[in-house]
């Protein structure tokens, strides 16, 4: 049980709860945008009869012990099984974790406010929090007990989604080169 629960206006672009302040998720640019539409395509291919894959979902995550707030990753999965016993309108922006999260890294994005987003999805139950970033073509899977980098040249898999695995050079390169 939460102590509170932070309730934020619905926002174009979204609102959420970061170190204690409301942030505005940023208007994406070219590659964000295609990044996270790639990820998403990838998992939901992935997820099929699994789960529900959506981008920019919001969630109402709460630590324990801490007050329930707003956080919309750029991609979510959330199993099916975890959904049975809510509503259609309570899964509308659930009160429970999704088990897996995507941020796609902006260029103006605060470090301090990344960090504090993967600590509070990892506190509230999410299972890996993927962090990419298009600029240096890395990919980042943060659990509850490890941190692992993967570079442009290498396959990402995590034990949280298993038999999800992407080629990460051609999901880059088909993601940001240009067709010019």
């Amino acid at each position: 049980m939460s102590l509170a629960e932070i309730v934020l206006p619905i926002t174009d672009p979204e609102t959420e709860w970061v170190r204690g302040r409301a942030l505005r998720k940023m208007s994406p640019t070219r590659d964000h945008g295609r990044i996270q539409m790639r990820i998403a395509s990838a998992l939901d291919a992935w997820a099929g009869p699994l789960g529900e894959v959506a981008t920019e979902w919001r969630f109402r995550l709460a630590p324990p012990g801490e007050a329930r707030r707003p956080l919309v990753p750029d991609v979510a999965f959330l199993r099916v099984e975890r959904q049975r016993e809510r509503s259609y309108a309570q899964i509308q922006a659930p009160d429970i974790s999704p088990n897996a999260v995507v941020e796609v890294l902006s260029p103006d994005d605060d470090p301090r406010d990344v960090r504090d987003k993967i600590d509070v999805y990892l506190r509230s139950g999410v299972d890996v929090v993927i962090v990419i970033d298009p600029r240096k073509r890395t990919v980042v899977a943060c659990d509850a007990t490890t941190t692992r980098s993967f570079g442009a040249a290498e396959t990402f898999e995590h034990a949280a989604l298993p038999g999800f695995v992407i080629d990460l050079a051609p999901f880059f390169a088909n993601a940001l080169d240009r067709l010019l």
